[in-house]
């Protein structure tokens, strides 16, 4: 035999029980004075995170995979993807402008903050070869080279 129960017609169970009544509030320890605010660059004014969600100097560390390879990058979370391809051009060899990076499917521009697109701890950011500038560098390898006569 099957019991269905709906919530709809039924009493929770909290006011069960605290004998119909509401439960009482819970307590909080910081007051409204306490809250402290911080504006984003986006210009929206947030309340602050709390330290123990992110570490306390605000480093993240991202996966950048190269399709072959993959790099752990430590970065700031306020920085912004051009920022990142800078530093990922420390560790590769390709020159920030050579580079496209793609978060969750998109290509993302060297101005836009990490943070403001949702890049967390341990996620992963695609690094590839402009395919324009591989062509370009594929030409001038082919391209025979001049000859000096003396």
């Amino acid at each position: 035999m099957i019991n269905f129960r709906s919530n709809r017609f039924s009493r929770s169970f909290s006011k069960l029980a605290h004998g119909g009544k509401a439960p009482p509030p819970k307590k909080d320890s910081r007051s409204i004075s306490d809250i402290k605010w911080e504006l984003r660059p986006g210009g929206m004014l947030v309340q602050k995170r709390d330290a123990d969600q992110h570490a306390a100097d605000g480093l993240i560390t991202i996966r950048v995979s190269a399709l072959s390879h993959w790099h752990d990058i430590s970065i700031q979370s306020t920085s912004t993807f051009g920022e990142l391809k800078m530093v990922l051009s420390l560790v590769t060899s390709l020159e920030p402008g050579e580079q496209r990076l793609l978060f969750r499917g998109k290509e993302r521009d060297d101005e836009e903050h990490l943070h403001m697109v949702g890049v967390r701890e341990k996620d992963k950011v695609l690094l590839l070869q402009d395919p324009a500038i591989k062509e370009k560098k594929l030409l001038a390898m082919a391209a025979p080279c001049p000859t000096i006569t003396v």
